[in-house]
Order: C-alpha cells, then structure tokens, then sequence
C-alpha cells in the first residue's frame, strides 16, 4: 500500500502555494507509506546567462550512504565553473549545468563519489528522496514553501524492495519525465532483463523503475505520452495506479481491474490526483470540482 498524488497548476497565481497545498495531499497519505517518500518538483527557472548561452540543465543527487554534500558541491563547481553553483536541496544536492556537460558530470560523480546517484535531471525538475515518515520530510525541508507549477509525490510502503532513498519514487528515467506508482508488478524482472540486454542500467531492484524505464525506452523509440503508456499496460502484468510527469503535463492511469484507489479533481485552477479524496479535502475550492475515479486502462492526461 503506497500513495501517489499529482498536483498541476492551470492558475498561475496559484504557484507560491504549490508547496503548501502539495504539504496537505502528502500529510493526508502519510500512513499509506511510512516508510520513504519522494517528490518532483517543476517551477520554471531563474537563471541569469549571457545572451546565446544554453539553458542549464538541474541534476538533483542522492545518496543511500552519508555524503559531504558540501565537498561534492566545492568540487563540482571547480570542475565545471557554473556560475549559478550547485544547491543543496532536501537530503541531496541539485547542480545545475549546460546541458552539453550533462554525460560529463554523471562520469565525474561516478568515478569519484560511487554511492552517489543521479535522481533525476531536467529543465525545470528537481527531486527529493528521504527515508522517514513523509509528513516528517516535508517538515524537515521546508516543502510548504516551495513554489511551482506542477509536482508529483509519492509515500511508500515497501513490499517488493528495501527502504532506501534509491528504491524511493520518483523514478526519472529520462529528462522531466517523472513515474509514481502504487501497486504491484508480476513480471517486472523478465521485462528488467530484457531492458538490461539492451544496454538500460537502473539504481534499485523496485518494480517500479522497471516500468519508468520501459516507458522511457518507448518515448524514446518514438511514442508520444499516451502510446508509451499504453505499452506499459500491455506489456507489464500487474496491479497499478500510475501517475506519470513531463515538463508541461501530467496523466494518470489504472490497470484493467482499477484493484488500486485513485481520485481527481479539476477546478479552473488545478487537476489534482491522489489515492484517495482525503487528500484532496483541503485544496482550494474543492467544494466546486469536478471529482471522478479514473476508468480501468484509460489514460488521462493535462497539459500545463
């Protein structure tokens, strides 16, 4: 039993209280995963750049062993030189880089630093992984005050792998794309084999990275959103809520016997998913939302 939730903002004026509106889904499913939580985090950048130069690319790093964030962040900045620095951000650290020194800096982090993995990397995504109770975690990192416009979030009870920060959710198995994921997969290691053959590596032995990785592998190969996810469904056996992230949108989907809770409302000012209405209570003007449960194996979908 786990809990998935997905926030996207349709209101701009709404985005400082992200956080604080994402604080009240997580509290909500804090008992359904007690055990580790993770969080995806988009918000359109603020970087100051000389004109022609690249956007930079965010790589959020985590650890499952004790790490001097503060010696990684010296060192990378010796190394590369960007002006804008990495910054800590809950239990790790984001650095944010041209995206052409993207391969380099995973090279970098894994000669010298070999428990450090690279959680996520994106335009406008940062991630937050912690073992601990999730309402602990947002408490601890000050998560009611982020801003944004669009996050997923997951609380986790493990059954399928250890409790760690790198078994944690969110999967990101390529730039902004995000994956959460309550339930459970029967044949996720024949379809990890078969990903391995292939050349994919993965940071954990979770079920559910095997399904982002699968669904990357089909964006990859060409598949818009929906078409990935619908090979997903085809090819992966098992019990699921999925609730999957890109840079501009988000989509939920359930297996064909919806065995796993899921809920939405929509108001003009948000679409917001989660495992069960509890979590949904206290947004803004859920009074006046539409509120439905996704229908067995339809993708729905929303874009920014």
């Amino acid at each position: 039993m786990c809990g998935v939730i997905g926030l996207l903002l349709r209101d701009r004026s709404l985005e400082p209280a992200l956080g604080s509106m994402l604080v009240s889904m997580i509290e909500a499913l804090d008992e359904r995963g007690p055990d580790s939580s993770g969080i995806a985090l988009y918000a359109d950048q603020v970087y100051h750049r000389g004109p022609g130069t690249d956007r930079p690319l965010q790589i959020s790093l985590g650890s499952d062993e004790p790490v001097d964030w503060g010696q990684v962040a010296d060192a990378l900045v010796e190394r590369f030189g960007t002006g804008l620095g990495p910054l800590p951000f809950g239990a790790g650290l984001v650095v944010q880089v041209p995206p052409t020194d993207e391969e380099e800096l995973r090279q970098v982090v894994a000669a010298i630093w070999p428990p450090v993995r690279v959680l996520a990397s994106g335009l406008n995504l940062k991630v937050l992984k912690d073992t601990g109770r999730p309402t602990e975690t947002c408490a601890r990192y000050g998560v009611g005050g982020w801003a944004g416009y669009l996050a997923v979030a997951h609380t986790r009870m493990a059954t399928e792998s250890a409790v760690t920060v790198l078994h944690s959710h969110p999967f990101v198995p390529m730039r902004d794309l995000c994956v959460v994921h309550n339930g459970s997969f029967s044949n996720y290691a024949t379809i990890r084999r078969f990903l391995q053959a292939k050349g994919v590596q993965f940071d954990s032995d979770n079920d559910s990275e095997v399904a982002a990785r699968y669904l990357a592998r089909r964006l990859s190969a060409g598949d818009d959103l929906e078409e990935a996810t619908r090979w997903v469904m085809k090819e992966m056996d098992g019990f699921f809520t999925l609730v999957i992230s890109t840079a501009d949108a988000m989509s939920v989907v359930r297996d064909a016997f919806a065995c796993k809770p899921a809920v939405v409302a929509e108001t003009p000012g948000y679409v917001a998913v989660a495992s069960e209405y509890r979590a949904l209570a206290e947004l803004p003007d859920i009074g006046g939302a539409v509120v439905f449960e996704p229908q067995p194996e339809e993708v729905y979908t929303w874009s920014r």
